[in-house]
Formats: C-alpha cells, structure tokens, sequence
C-alpha cells in the first residue's frame, strides 16, 4: 500500500506540472499584455498629469508582481521575517536599497512575497537585475516600470555601472522611487562559489561557502548618486521635506539574509509546478542608517565585505541548528498573503 501510494503521488505530481507550467506561462504572458495595454491607454495621462499617471502604473506594476508572489504562496512557500524592525525606512520620503544574498531563481519571487503585503513598497521600487531578464515577461512589465537592466560581463561592466547612474538621476529620482533591491554578488551562488573562492584565496580574504564575495561595482555607483546622509534620522526628521527636496540622499540599507531550508535553495520551476514539498524560507533584516557608514568607496568595499562575512557566519549557524542564535528585534513571522487586498 505504500508503495502504490508513493507511485501514486509522484505520477500525480507528473500530471500536475504540465498543466501548471501552462497555466502559469498563459498568465505570465497575460499580466505582460496587459501591462503594455494599460501603459498605452494611460499615455495621455502621462503627459498632463504625470504624478496620477506613474500613481496608477505603480498601482498596476504591484498588482503583475503580487500573482508571482500569491503563485509561490499557494504552493505553500512562505517566507519567515525575523530581525531588525523595516518601519522607519517605509516613511515617507524616504529611500532604501535593499542588498541580499543571490541563491537561486527563487529569491525574487520570495522578495515579492515578503514586500507584496507591506503598503506603497512594490510600486515604488525598483529592481537591478541582469540584462538577460529583460527578454522575459517579467522583464517586458520591469522595463515599462524603468527597472534597470544591467549587464554582468567584464567587457560591459564600467559602461553598465555609468548607464545605472544615469538611470537613478533620469528614472529613479524624478519618479519618485523610494526603493531599490541589488544582488552584489552578480550571480547565483552555484554559478560564482569557485570563481568566488580562488579570488578570495588570491587576495587573502575569507573563503566563504553560503555567499559569494559580493561585487561592489552597482553598489558604489548608487551611493556615489545618492551619498549617505551626514546627520542621524533624529535629526532629520525635523526638517524631513526640505531634506528630502534639497540634495538627494539614501537614507537607509535593509541586509537580508535568505536563508532556505537546509540550505537547498528552491528555484522558479519548483515553484511553479509545486514540485517540492511546503517550506518556510527565513528572512533575515538589518536595517542600517547611510550615517553610520563610511564616507569612502574603499570604507564602503569593506562594509560591504563585512556584511557578507556576517553572512557566512550566519548562515553556517542556520544550516547547523535552523535557528537564528543571535538576537533580533522582531521574532520570526510568517508572512501572512491576503489573495483579496486589491478588491479591498
């Protein structure tokens, strides 16, 4: 009996994942089509009133992201935040990078389901992520959003990181986005981790087996655009608008660290076809204020090394125990999705 029912349910996850695949390509290319439609309905509205128009294509740019983020939700994927509590940096007229360690396919969807509950995030923000991206349906909807596209080989690096910060001075910053999510490490773990490690014994750095040595290139462009503030956020928030409205800042850097169960990353396909069983991905958050970081690019290399030397340290404790033994400011918290907040 058990045989036949072990038989049982691998031939019905065997029938299950084509059709999934299908249905989950035909939305994809739904939510695509629909997003230029609505882009090319709303184009007069760009032009007499910009502030409702990029409004509404936040509004409709949220929506595309939270099905990616409702699909890996309903396979029972759920993200667990615990660390630093995200309030201050979800006030208003304020702006945030979020840098995080790169695994796999399955870190962007999971970042949509970690931000799609939490109000005005997704359709401020942004994404960096590789050219590549920008020939699939997501990256159609991500161009239309003037997410950036960048590219990763070393032929194209320096024109790639001077076109980013034309994009933050020309798209960023006069759209009004708060957010902006960076992968440093330039690739998933399994494609960097040699390359990574004979460059750290090379250069007498830590060799590191959960995270990659991450690249500091897009990391140094964006805050060499948007410096770190001088002053702490209490003494900002007695002045907050004209901060906001003179000389343009980063107010704030939120780490995560993902860390996936047992440290086996799932990845898109999985998630798609519902090929694993349910899991709980934890999220780690340290939030950082841009005034307690170096004021130069080498200062901000080495932060940057540090907090992914943290990473590994962090990590290695997970995998060992599947907890978090250093203290946080908010226990872990299972996401909670509500498939009904756009009727709301």
């Amino acid at each position: 009996m058990k045989l036949k029912s072990k038989n049982s349910l691998i031939n019905n996850k065997q029938l299950k994942a084509p059709f999934l695949m299908t249905l989950a390509v035909t939305l994809s290319l739904s939510v695509a089509f629909t997003h230029v439609l609505w882009k090319i309905l709303l184009l007069p509205l760009n032009k007499y009133r910009p502030n409702l128009y990029n409004r509404i294509e936040g509004i409709i740019y949220h929506c595309a992201l939270s099905l990616v983020a409702l699909w890996s939700w309903t396979g029972g994927y759920d993200v667990v935040e615990l660390g630093d509590d995200i309030a201050p940096a979800r006030k208003k007229n304020v702006r945030t990078m979020i840098i995080a360690n790169h695994q796999s396919t399955a870190d962007v969807p999971l970042i949509m389901a970690s931000f799609n509950v939490k109000p005005n995030i997704l359709p401020n923000l942004m994404w960096i992520m590789e050219r590549l991206f920008k020939y699939t349906t997501f990256g159609i909807v991500g161009f239309l959003h003037q997410d950036f596209f960048i590219s990763a080989g070393k032929q194209d690096r320096d024109l790639s990181i001077q076109n980013l910060k034309e994009h933050i001075k020309k798209a960023f910053i006069p759209l009004g986005r708060n957010w902006m999510v960076v992968f440093p490490e330039g690739g998933f773990l399994h494609k960097r981790k040699e390359v990574s490690q004979r460059y750290a014994q090379k250069n007498n750095l830590p060799i590191m087996n959960h995270v990659s040595l991450p690249r500091t290139g897009a990391f140094n462009a964006i805050l060499s655009v948007l410096p770190p503030h001088d002053s702490s956020p209490q003494q900002q928030d007695t002045n907050e608008e004209s901060a906001y409205k003179g000389q343009h800042h980063l107010d704030y850097i939120l780490d995560i660290t993902i860390a996936y169960p047992d440290g086996k990353p799932l990845d898109l396909l999985t998630i798609v076809n519902f090929l694993r069983s349910p899991c709980k991905t934890h999220f780690l958050y340290r939030l950082y204020h841009t005034s307690k970081l170096p004021k130069t690019e080498e200062g901000l290399t080495n932060w940057l090394y540090e907090r992914w030397q943290e990473k590994e340290i962090i990590l290695e404790d997970f995998y060992k125990t599947n907890t978090f033994s250093l203290a946080v400011a908010t226990p872990p918290t299972i996401v909670e999705q509500n498939p009904l907040r756009f009727l709301a």
